[in-house]
């Protein structure tokens, strides 16, 4: 049987069941990720605190300099006239997202966020929850080596009130075994403007 029109699935999408849904209370997509974390002997602590779900704010609420947060973003990538991709995005907590970037690494024409239902509907949380996995086979994972620079990356945990400090290297060990791609995407500051 020749292999010519099929389409490669990355190894991250191959173990997925079932497409989840959005929870508002979180549960679902933070007992999976443990369950992720801990099957693979990952280092990582849960941190309670006051709900949040802002970058900067919840930062405070867990003592750290905001870069060293995972900001996640859902981007969709229109790629012909009735195709789409989307990504899920990730750069430290004090950059943006690079959305022309993204859209050229798709080789897409059209990019914007997703729609705040559709990203709840491919990550599996609210927003301001998003974690930096992908458990959706239509969701690629793109994380900026920026976000690796760090010890430990921190994350709201699918939860407002409830984040996670996971040790840097084992989340590249996950993007490695998940074939993520990690790809600059944080956009360029503009320069400052002297008087």
């Amino acid at each position: 049987m020749s292999d010519e029109g099929l389409v490669h699935v990355p190894e991250q999408f191959t173990s997925v069941s079932q497409e989840p849904a959005a929870d508002p209370s979180g549960d679902a997509a933070y007992l999976r990720l443990i369950a992720l974390l801990d099957e693979s002997g990952a280092r990582y602590r849960v941190i309670d605190h006051a709900p949040e779900g802002r970058t900067e704010e919840v930062s405070r609420y867990r003592g750290h300099p905001v870069a060293q947060g995972a900001k996640c973003l859902v981007v969709m990538v229109k790629t012909g006239k009735r195709t789409k991709r989307y990504f899920l995005a990730v750069v430290p907590g004090d950059a943006r997202v690079d959305l022309p970037g993204l859209k050229a690494l798709a080789e897409g024409s059209y990019v914007s966020f997703a729609s705040p239902d559709r990203a709840e509907a491919l990550s599996g949380s609210v927003s301001g929850t998003i974690l930096p996995f992908s458990f959706h086979p239509d969701l690629e994972l793109v994380v900026d080596p920026g976000v690796l620079e760090h010890e430990e990356i921190f994350f709201n945990a699918a939860r407002l009130d409830r984040s996670l400090a996971l040790d840097t290297r084992d989340y590249r060990d996950h993007l490695r075994r998940v074939e993520a791609w990690i790809h600059p995407i944080v956009a360029k500051q503009p320069e400052a403007t002297g008087p």
